[in-house]
């Protein structure tokens, strides 16, 4: 179990599993690729390819999505769903609160976001009920 209560995506097949749903949203900072999971709980892999810069850029690129998916997926992602957090060009010099709004947004459009257990939710006008 990887820290954070967000276990690791780590076989080629589950990768491709993930990829073959079709379910993905591209945004500047990131690309958010999810399929409904084997297990009850969520999992998240990573990957960034050449086209992201060399090695040094690339594991920044990965350090940078994995600190954001231990902050984000553990709180705000519904469970029982893989996902594969992909680096973009633009992932290892974009401002980190840009990345979190971008992994927001994906979770958003992809109906996978869920608010806190421990927040009220906002009723229509914006106040806490």
């Amino acid at each position: 179990m990887a820290s954070g209560g967000v276990e690791r995506l780590r076989r080629r097949a589950d990768y491709l599993r993930v990829q073959a749903a079709e379910r993905r949203v591209a945004l500047p900072g990131l690309l958010l690729q999810a399929a409904s999971g084997e297990t009850g709980c969520c999992r998240v892999g990573f990957t960034a390819s050449r086209k992201v810069g060399n090695a040094v850029i690339r594991n920044r690129a990965r350090r940078r999505l994995k600190a954001l998916a231990s902050e984000i997926l553990p709180i705000h992602a519904v469970p029982g769903h893989d996902f594969v957090l992909v680096a973009r060009h633009g992932t290892p010099l974009r401002d980190f609160a840009a990345l979190r709004r971008d992994l927001e947004t994906a979770l958003k459009k992809l109906k996978l976001w869920q608010a806190p257990a421990d927040q009220p939710a906002a009723n229509i006008r914006g106040d806490v009920a």
